[in-house]
């Protein structure tokens, strides 16, 4: 088999493990096997599965900002012209938000015409302290980095993807006495690109853990109480995965959906095990260069900063969960509110850029403007690690369908790559060592 269908088969495999664990123990065993410092508990599910998991998601987190920053410097660097590298940021940029305000406003329509919620008149003893998220002149602000080291460190990709840009740009002010510089970097970018693909080697068994454990601790008791809200979030998440997003790629980019996501699905199942859009910056990366065909110049920025500011799958859970929250507790919104979420949600997505839990963030300051208690959050976190590994699937999807779009806007995209199914596979040999 193949990369993609060893994953895919792990995937399956990692659910069912991690299901079956706690149904017996539910029901066989009344979670005593599960019991804390049991056997199964301590040294399976949060011993193996967590650290084997652990370690894969560490592995594409370490390849994060080395492969952005020299990706993104050859890009600058390829590209050559300043206004053609502004206009690409600009496109980037009003496409994200433009998919964020229909991801907000499709979640709000589809969950107010179902109901979810309404007759249950929910008092919870639930409780969720909101963090307070930064003022958006703190985020722009931080964009320029007093210490790019410590940037780096931080994982900070806004700063990082200036850093980067200004070192491309000043690379070319200096002309063609930096010629091996960037031949250098090239070579450096190249060999970031055979670590992803070593890493993404042991990639089955990592997502078999990764699911394993996460089924496990979760089991089917919260999908009972809460079923409602969770089957509209997917549903609405799974629209405007497979039919806003294609539509995007196929009227602005005249693309075919079907080898689209053909080709997208190692980096689904990636996003889906992590949930995170930051580790899955590797292999979205990868993919979108090496099996879509998108330009180097084009995808080193496009993919970073989507990973940083497309909040589609996070918006739509803003609706659903605003429009849910709001019936259960019997409080009419009205147009004006839920206006005023969709506006909330897509500023929200800049002015919280690179927080850690941007979801929760993001949430408690919508029902703050909206006027819904924050306990309501607490109903619903139970819930949130699955349908976070369900959204964050559809925002890297979101990611390579803006890069897409972008490159083949200005020419920077290869349809014999794209065309061709086998382009880019991974190839095992790359992972023997040469003699």
């Amino acid at each position: 088999m193949n990369l993609t269908a060893k994953v895919l088969v792990a995937m399956l495999l990692g659910i069912f493990a991690g299901l079956t664990i706690n149904v017996l123990n539910v029901e066989v065993f009344d979670r005593s096997l599960m019991a804390e410092g049991a056997f199964l508990n301590a040294y399976v599910v949060n011993g193996f599965f967590h650290i084997v998991g652990k370690l894969f998601v560490n592995a594409l987190k370490m390849l994060v900002v080395p492969l952005v920053l020299f990706s993104l410097i050859c890009g600058v660097c390829g590209i050559g012209d300043l206004k053609l590298l502004g206009r690409i940021g600009g496109k980037c940029f009003l496409l994200y938000l433009f998919t964020t305000a229909i991801a907000i406003a499709s979640a709000i329509g589809v969950a107010a015409a179902i109901g979810i919620g309404e007759g249950m008149n929910a008092t919870s003893d639930a409780n969720f302290t909101g963090r307070e998220a930064p003022p958006l002149s703190d985020v722009l602000i931080s964009i320029v980095p007093s210490n790019p080291i410590q940037a780096m460190a931080n994982g900070e990709m806004l700063s990082i993807i200036f850093f980067a840009i200004l070192t491309g740009v000043s690379i070319l002010m200096a002309g063609k006495k930096t010629a091996s510089l960037i031949d250098s970097i090239a070579m450096l970018n190249e060999v970031m690109m055979k670590m992803v693909g070593l890493i993404m080697s042991f990639a089955p068994y990592a997502v078999f853990c990764l699911l394993a454990k996460a089924m496990a601790n979760l089991g089917f008791d919260l999908f009972l109480s809460l079923v409602g809200y969770v089957l509209v979030l997917i549903g609405v998440l799974l629209l405007h995965l497979f039919v806003t997003l294609q539509a995007v790629l196929t009227f602005l980019g005249r693309l075919s959906p079907i080898t689209f996501l053909s080709k997208m699905r190692n980096v689904q199942v990636f996003a889906f095990s992590t949930s995170s859009s930051n580790a899955t910056i590797p292999v979205t990366l990868r993919t979108v260069t090496q099996r879509l065909g998108v330009d180097n110049s084009v995808a080193s920025f496009s993919v970073p900063f989507g990973a940083t500011i497309n909040m589609d799958g996070t918006a739509i859970m803003q609706g659903v969960a605003t429009v849910f929250i709001a019936n259960m507790y019997n409080v009419d919104l009205g147009l004006t509110g839920y206006l005023t979420v969709i506006l909330m949600s897509v500023l929200a997505s800049i002015g919280t850029a690179g927080v850690p839990g941007v979801g929760l963030i993001m949430l408690s300051m919508v029902f703050a403007q909206v006027g819904l208690p924050l306990e309501g959050i607490g109903l619903i976190l139970g819930v949130d690690r699955l349908l976070d590994m369900v959204r964050t699937a559809v925002n890297v999807t979101g990611d390579a369908v803006v890069s897409s779009v972008v490159a083949k806007s200005e020419g920077k995209f290869d349809a014999s790559v794209f065309d061709d199914p086998d382009a880019g596979t991974f190839d095992e040999s790359e992972t023997e060592l040469k003699s």
